[in-house]
Parts: C-alpha cells; structure tokens; sequence
C-alpha cells in the first residue's frame, strides 16, 4: 500500500475502532484498570528507579490510573505526557496522587506549569486498537510514535505498554515507516508480550 493508502485506511479505522472501544469499556467495566495493574505486575518486571509515563484517561480510554497510583506508591516518579506543538514529541510532566492538573489538548488534563519535565523508560501509551503483531493504532497526531522513536535513536531504550480493553484487539493495524511497535499490551485479561519482528513494518 502506498503511504496515502496506509493514510486513508487508518482514518476509517479510527471511526470504527473508537466504536468498537465504546462497547469494549462498558463490557469490561469499572474495574478493568485494577484488573490489569496485577496482570501488569504479574507479568513484566520493572527495574528500580524507572520513570513512568502514562495518561489521563478520556473519551472512553483505558483507567491506567491504578497502574500509576501503584508506581508511585512503589516510589517510582510518574508523570503524565503533554503535546507541546504539532509535529513535536511529547513532554513529561512529574505526576503524583492528588497533584494539581489543568486541562490541556485533546480534553485531556496535565500537571500545571511549574511541575518539572522528565525523561520517561517506561510508556503506558492509550490506543483506539492494536494487533498481534504489537502496532497501535493512535488518533493520528503520531505523538507517541515520534516519542519513541527519539528515545530509540538516542539510545535509550524504552518500555512501551499499549493499554488497552482486550475488545480493542483487530486483526491488522495498517502501518507505515514511522509507526512505532510495542513492547507489551495488558488489558484487564491479561498481559502480552511482543516478539521482535524480524520483517519490515509496511509489509
């Protein structure tokens, strides 16, 4: 598929999988967040000292807040992602239980000004769907997937969690050049991990 197919594909997607996410979150219920936080746990060790990113949930998103009330309760820094210009990757805003946010892009929220910006090793990242392959499909921006790759290219090498509800998984994620893969999803029924893929993205 030509980079403008891949384009119009992934946009009629969205409309579907925003759908299909809807149903997924009610079908899961209030205590999928919960849920997945021990599967995450049970499944994919954390080194000491990891700075965790992960999201303030919107518009039907996977709750990661249990996941992040655990990490700080563990003594990890957290912090939440806030898009700071088209075209820019993300910035991290230190996050803790109770901290004072204001609302940002998208109708998300964030920490305000003042809170110090650090360099995450660990993403929790939100998602409309993924695969088996461990491609997300995202809203379109490509925030996340430019966040990572600069961390990549520069070295670091970052945990990337796809959150999601399990009702959230499709067949195939259409994918180009720059999107880039995960290295787990966990959903309230479990945690998966992905294989390096060892052919090109696009294929």
């Amino acid at each position: 598929m030509s980079e403008d197919e891949i384009a119009l594909a992934k946009r009629g997607l969205r409309i579907d999988c925003e759908a299909r996410r809807e149903t997924a979150c009610h079908h899961a219920g209030a205590t999928a967040g919960a849920s997945a936080a021990k599967h995450f746990f049970g499944a994919i060790g954390v080194p000491a000292g990891c700075v965790v990113s992960g999201y303030w949930p919107m518009r039907h998103e996977f709750d990661v807040r249990p996941l992040l009330e655990t990490f700080h309760a563990r003594g990890h820094v957290c912090a939440l992602p806030l898009v700071v210009g088209k075209g820019q990757p993300l910035e991290f805003r230190v996050w803790s239980p109770g901290a004072s946010l204001v609302e940002a892009a998208f109708g998300t929220r964030v920490p305000a000004d003042n809170a110090d910006v650090v360099t995450p090793t660990l993403l929790l990242a939100p998602m409309l769907a993924f695969d088996a392959r461990g491609y997300r499909l995202g809203y379109g921006g490509g925030f996340y997937d430019r966040t990572l790759d600069g961390l990549r290219a520069s070295g670091l090498t970052p945990l990337a969690v796809g959150c999601a509800f399990h009702g959230q998984r499709i067949d195939r994620v259409p994918v180009n050049a720059t999107d880039q893969r995960l290295d787990w999803v966990v959903t309230e029924r479990g945690a998966s991990r992905f294989a390096p893929e060892t052919s090109g993205a696009a294929a």
